[in-house]
C-alpha cells in the first residue's frame, strides 16, 4: 500500500506557492490507482516524494511491505525503495550494458541472492517477451523494448508497490495493448499507482481515480463514482468539468 497524509511540497523556502497542497491518497495493494492531471498539475512532485527523491514540506508519506508494516519514506529511505519498483517515463537505462547484465545488477542491488538470479531473469525476460534481446545491448533496443526491460527491472525483485510514471506515452497501439495487460498481470500481486494525464489509460486500468490540478486534488472515486458526482456522461467530461478546461460549470 501506498499511502501520502495531508502531503505538501514547494521547492524552496522562498517559494511563495506549494507544487502540491494538503494532499491525502491510498494506492491499495492488489488494486490499479490512477493520479490523472494535466501536465504540471503536481503529479510528479507526487511520485518523487513517493520514491524518496525529494520530501515532503509538510505531511508523510508511507509504503507498507509485505508483512504490512509502514515504512515512512522520508526517515527510512533505503527500506521504503526497497518496496517500489518504479518505471520511469523517459528510461534511464545504462545503454552500456546488455538486457541480462542490467536485470542481474538490479536484482544484486536488491539483495536477491546470486544463485536465484538467473531463473529471475528467465521468468521475467519470459513474462516481458525479453527472450530474444537479453544478450543485445540496451542502446540497440526500440523504445518498446527499453520500457519493457525497465519495467522487468522494476518488478524482477517484487516489490509490493510499483509506481508507472506515464507508462505508454510514445508506444503504438499493439504496445499499449500489452503493457495493459503487464499491468494488470502485476496489480494481482501489488499495489500499482498510474500517473498519467491519458483519460484512455484510466478508463482502461485504473479502480480507483484521484483526478489533481493546480497542485489539489479535485475529486476522488471509482469511474462511476466520479461521473455521478460530476453529472457527466463520461471520465473525460469529469476531468474537463472538475479542472476548469470545461466551458460547462
Amino acid at each position: 500500500m501506498i499511502k501520502l497524509e495531508n502531503f505538501s511540497k514547494k521547492y524552496s523556502i522562498k517559494d511563495e506557492n506549494f507544487a502540491v497542497t494538503n494532499v491525502s491518497l491510498t494506492a491499495n495493494d492488489k488494486c490499479i490507482t490512477g493520479i490523472l492531471g494535466p501536465n504540471g498539475a503536481g503529479k510528479t512532485t507526487i511520485i518523487k516524494a513517493i520514491c524518496s527523491f525529494h520530501y515532503p514540506t509538510s505531511g508523510n508519506v508511507f509504503v507498507t511491505d509485505k508483512d504490512n508494516n509502514k515504512i515512512d519514506c522520508s526517515a527510512c529511505q533505503d527500506l521504503s525503495r526497497n518496496q517500489i519498483g518504479y518505471v520511469p517515463e523517459i528510461t534511464n537505462l545504462p545503454n552500456s550494458l546488455t538486457v541480462a547484465e542490467y536485470l542481474e545488477q538490479i536484482a544484486l542491488n536488491h539483495n536477491i541472492l546470486t544463485q536465484k538470479i538467473p531463473e529471475l531473469i528467465k521468468k521475467v525476460a519470459k513474462d516481458f517477451s525479453l527472450k530474444e534481446v537479453l544478450q543485445k545491448k540496451i542502446k540497440t533496443l526500440s523504445k518498446g523494448y527499453k520500457q519493457r526491460t525497465s519495467f522487468a527491472g522494476a518488478l524482477i525483485y517484487n516489490p509490493q508497490n510499483i509506481i508507472l510514471d506515464e507508462p505508454v506515452n510514445g508506444l503504438d497501439p499493439a504496445q499499449i495493448i500489452q503493457f495493459r495487460k503487464l499491468i494488470k498481470d502485476a496489480s494481482s500481486k501489488a499495489s500499482v499507482l498510474i500517473s498519467t494525464h491519458l483519460m484512455q489509460e484510466v478508463e482502461a486500468l485504473c479502480d480507483y481515480i484521484y483526478i489533481i490540478n493546480n497542485g489539489n486534488i479535485q475529486i476522488e472515486g471509482t469511474k462511476e463514482q466520479i461521473i455521478k458526482k460530476t453529472n457527466c456522461n463520461n471520465i473525460e467530461e469529469a476531468f474537463l468539468k472538475v479542472t476548469g478546461q470545461s466551458d460547462e460549470k
